[in-house]
């Protein structure tokens, strides 16, 4: 239970990511408040998976996978460049994960 809500809380750091953005520094009410409550949620579900898993290894799974969302999300709706550097880039942060994954 612990990994699945460690994965949902990462996608909820790429929404409060793209919300922060969306919110034009906290000038538009509704991504900020989707900011907000994205943020309570992620942090709280990663205090919950930290529970079980081990801080380094959640911590570092938490972000990337926050990482590599945002990073498509501002390839596929913001039009953010889609580099073969950056994709492989974005490749090593998952390479790093599963590897944190298989050896944790």
């Amino acid at each position: 239970m612990s990994w699945l809500v460690l994965i949902l809380s990462g996608v909820l750091e790429t929404v409060w990511a793209a919300a922060l953005g969306a919110s034009k520094g906290f000038s538009r009410v509704i991504p900020a408040v989707v900011f907000l409550i994205a943020l309570l949620l992620s942090m709280s579900g990663l205090a919950y998976a930290l529970r079980e898993i081990p801080l380094g290894t959640g911590y570092a799974i938490w972000v990337a996978i926050g990482t590599i969302g945002t990073a498509v999300y501002g390839v596929v709706v913001l039009g953010d460049p889609a580099s073969a550097t950056r994709i492989a880039c974005l490749g090593l942060i998952v390479a790093g994960v599963v590897g944190l994954k298989l050896l944790a």
